[in-house]
């Protein structure tokens, strides 16, 4: 099984026509997923080809050659047409806020957002629109979901690793993909990257809940990083509420004191935030937390057996 993204979601690409809607979209399409529709007010009623060949485990299915994927104008459109229930943001951040409430208004069940650098009275207006409709959002600023042999949307290499027992959450994309390769023997049941940013849609506790709920998962891999207190309350939520094995990692136990270290959520003010605390709220959990990507990766893999 998946949590929040399995063989049967159909995709809408909003911003498909720019170029890194395009790049992405070949992408995704390439690993196997039923990308449907695009959505563009100014290039509606006409469809953009992609050449396509297989890419990772769930790409068994792709045929090498051209996928046509029509244009919308707006995202109720492509829904209706199309049947789809997940939509993918790439639109710049000056148009973000108003694609995702348009997503919403829609009715889609998850709306995937990578645009980075929105703004966050604009994050913060469509999160809570979003939550009172009962949308689930993944990001901004992240390198989106994927199930691997099944689908993938956003960004996140699909050629990593296939699926497997364990289920992964992380702050940042980059170390999404070290954990995928350092255990890509074992594979994944969902990767999902959820983004750093001050205000997120889908937590770290979000996607703790599913993987318990997930009969598939088995180990649950979770990263975060210095600022905030994000992992000090999924720590609280694993000692109530998770039965399964967690392993954590948390990047930045050298960034300095009041710095911002690459994602604007990753801000240190004295003992709050830091990787010491999150590190001692976790172990207090029982999660066992590595010191590096790697080390973290050997005790998931010793949880396996």
């Amino acid at each position: 099984m998946a949590i929040f993204l399995d063989e049967n979601s159909r995709v809408i690409v909003q911003g498909m026509t720019g170029s890194e809607g395009q790049k992405h979209t070949r992408r995704m399409l390439s690993a196997g997923t039923a990308v449907v529709a695009g959505v563009n007010p100014r290039k509606a009623g006409t469809s953009v080809d992609f050449e396509v060949t297989p890419v990772g485990p769930g790409a068994g299915g792709v045929r090498a050659g051209t996928v046509s994927v029509p244009v919308y104008g707006t995202v109720s459109e492509a829904k209706e047409a199309t049947g789809a229930g997940v939509s993918v943001v790439f639109v710049p951040p000056a148009f973000a806020r108003s694609a995702v409430i348009e997503a919403v208004d829609a009715g889609m069940d998850l709306v995937v957002i990578i645009t980075e650098g929105i703004p966050v009275a604009d994050t913060a207006e469509f999160f809570t629109y979003a939550e009172r409709r009962g949308v689930r959002l993944i990001g901004p600023n992240c390198p989106g979901i994927i199930s691997p042999g099944k689908s993938n949307v956003g960004i996140t290499p699909p050629d990593i690793t296939g699926a497997g027992p364990i289920g992964l959450v992380s702050k940042s994309g980059t170390l999404t993909y070290q954990m995928m390769y350092e255990l890509r023997d074992l594979g994944f049941t969902t990767c999902i990257g959820i983004g750093g940013d001050p205000i997120i849609g889908t937590t770290h506790i979000d996607a703790l809940a599913a993987f318990e709920a997930d009969p598939d998962t088995r180990v649950i891999v979770m990263i975060g990083e210095i600022g905030g207190d994000a992992e000090e309350r999924a720590a609280a939520f694993i000692r109530e509420h998770v039965t399964k094995p967690v392993v954590g990692y948390v990047a930045g136990f050298t960034a300095p004191e009041g710095k911002t270290m690459g994602h604007a959520g990753a801000i240190v003010s004295g003992s709050s935030g830091t990787a010491q605390a999150k590190k001692e709220a976790l172990e207090a959990a029982g999660v066992k937390v590595g010191r590096t990507p790697t080390e973290t990766a050997q005790l998931a893999r010793a949880l396996l057996g």
